[in-house]
């Protein structure tokens, strides 16, 4: 008899087991097991507001309380070079509600600071590629050069008279600048600023002559002929300015790499959430009117898979630091 109750209970141990094994990770979890989103979504973006990151999250953030019913928070944490709000979320709470939309800097920072306190890889979890887009050196409209020959020209006759600006040390404008500076054996002063928009002011009034910018925040005083541009980052020319031709164009080789923009979310939120956003923001960039919006500010819509993001990333990485070993960029 009592070999029988001790079968009888192993045996209701072993169903007992089975049924806890074929209950769902989620409802294992509660915060899994909620309706996601059910509360506010904060997308934090690790520069000043203005620029064509922050146009990007608002647009993207619009059409996410649109269509999932909760309001979308748009958080601006510019500070030492994109770290400072890249950190937060890498801290924040692994639930799904906070998110980063970063850019290029988020693979460069590591071979550019030291200590920032998190992997950039590891400590995040890839949401989508949301668009790429281009850096071009443009200059003032009172400044005597036009062409890349010409500027070099200038400079090379010229040396340390004029500085040229970047959108923030450590950016890619300021690494693009380097690059040329070794390349055409050039002496000029690197001026970084607090964001594209403030340096597209300074260029404008020409405070500086001449700066690595991008397209995106560049874009109305280049239509309003307030900036002219000399020269475009990437394989090809711009759609958006097909008269402006590449640095490849004048032999200039290590400016192809495109810049994108993307989301991540902190390593460990759960992957049906992950998929979920991934899945709206690839149907948000692709309807026509949010489409249109991203290619006024010469972006090329992705909005790409996890894993698809995620390969990017550490490409992007591994390319990045090549470069930035090369010209010798540390910052502290």
């Amino acid at each position: 008899m009592q070999h029988r109750c001790a079968r009888l209970r192993a045996a209701v141990a072993a169903v007992a087991a089975m049924l806890l094994a074929a209950i769902p990770a989620a409802a294992a979890d509660p915060a899994s097991a909620e309706p996601y989103p059910s509360r506010p979504l904060t997308i934090v973006v690790p520069s000043v507001a203005g620029n064509v990151n922050d146009a990007v999250a608002r647009l993207i953030g619009q059409e996410l309380t649109k269509s999932w019913g909760q309001p979308v928070i748009v958080d601006n944490k510019p500070g030492a070079g994109a770290t400072t709000g890249t950190k937060y979320v890498a801290r924040a709470a692994k639930d799904g509600y906070t998110v980063l939309l970063t850019f290029t800097a988020h693979v460069q920072n590591p071979s550019l600071y030291r200590g920032i306190g998190y992997d950039p890889i590891t400590d995040f979890a890839p949401v989508s590629e949301v668009a790429v887009s281009s850096t071009i050196l443009a200059v003032s409209p009172d400044f005597p050069a036009r062409t890349l020959p010409e500027v070099v020209a200038l400079l090379k006759a010229n040396p340390g008279k004029y500085p040229y600006g970047s959108y923030g040390a450590g950016t890619t404008g300021h690494i693009l600048g380097e690059l040329l500076k070794r390349d055409a054996g050039l002496q000029a002063e690197h001026v970084a600023y607090k964001g594209g928009a403030p340096l597209a002011t300074d260029l404008a009034a020409g405070h500086v002559k001449l700066g690595f910018i991008a397209v995106g925040t560049a874009m109305p005083l280049l239509q309003g002929g307030k900036l002219v541009p000399v020269a475009i980052a990437g394989t090809e020319r711009s759609a958006l300015l097909p008269k402006v031709p590449t640095f490849r164009e004048s032999g200039y080789q290590g400016f192809e790499p495109d810049a994108w923009m993307g989301l991540l979310f902190p390593a460990g939120v759960p992957k049906a959430r992950v998929d979920a956003l991934s899945r709206e923001v690839a149907r948000i960039v692709r309807l026509p009117e949010i489409a249109k919006k991203m290619q006024d500010l010469n972006l090329v819509p992705i909005g790409g898979t996890p894993e698809a993001f995620a390969t990017v990333m550490k490409n992007d990485r591994d390319k990045w630091r090549r470069i930035i070993s090369d010209v010798g960029i540390t910052l502290e």
